[in-house]
């Protein structure tokens, strides 16, 4: 099935969400505090990530937001916090779902197997022969590499391509800066990261209208809307 990691300080709740999750056939990993979270997420290379927001170390959301710059590993995010603004601040900053404690397990388990279920629709799109792309009035043909907006076309340099066609894959999943330079540049790049604040603006003016939905996520990088 898949590899699961938890980050969850409360010992007891931790226990049951792994005895849940390995009962449906998922090998589970448990760390207690936020830098743990964040070693064992490397190590183990996890499917999905449940976090808890409250964490000794590193919180959730410093959690979240390092394992961001590398990764785009589903997040489901656990939190006392119910208030809309801490909802929306935890989706901000990468989580892909946001369960308010107290839940049910029911709930969760449904909750896991529809971020299993996009993630593993993802990587199968990725791993054949993709075909266009249309959001809207932007098409991307990436057997091609032909962009165009409402039907003209637009010239864009490869290191801007890429970056749109990362972002057109994922539309509404915010990326890094950090982590769309490792895609686009590669590891060994030491340009900083504002060379993708400059391709990303001459992106947008390039886009046009279309340009204005490629938006910055403060904190964090940068999404297709």
């Amino acid at each position: 099935m898949a590899t699961i990691l938890i980050v969850e300080d409360e010992h007891e709740l931790a226990a049951l969400l792994r005895r849940q999750l390995e009962a449906e056939g998922h090998q589970v990993l448990v760390a207690h505090d936020g830098p743990s979270g964040l070693m064992l997420a490397a190590q183990g290379q996890p499917d999905l990530i449940i976090l808890d927001w409250m964490l000794p170390g590193l919180d959730g959301l410093a959690v979240c937001r390092r394992l961001r710059e590398r990764s785009i590993v589903p997040i489901l995010m656990l939190t006392a916090r119910s208030e809309e603004a801490d909802r929306v601040l935890g989706l901000e900053v990468g989580a892909d779902d946001y369960l308010v404690k107290p839940f049910s397990l029911r709930e969760l388990m449904a909750r896991v197997r529809a971020i299993l279920r996009r993630a593993e629709l993802l990587r199968r799109a990725e791993r054949g022969a993709e075909g266009p792309i249309a959001l809207g009035g932007l098409q991307i043909d990436p057997l091609a590499r032909r962009v165009q907006v409402a039907g003209e076309p637009v010239d864009l340099t490869v290191k801007e391509y890429d970056l749109l066609l990362i972002l057109a894959r994922h539309p509404g999943r915010s990326f890094s800066r950090a982590y769309l330079l490792d895609q686009v540049w590669g590891e060994d790049y030491d340009g900083g990261d504002r060379t993708v604040d400059t391709h990303i603006v001459r992106l947008r003016r390039k886009l046009g209208d279309m340009g204005e939905r490629i938006s910055t996520v403060w904190g964090v990088g940068y999404r297709l809307e």
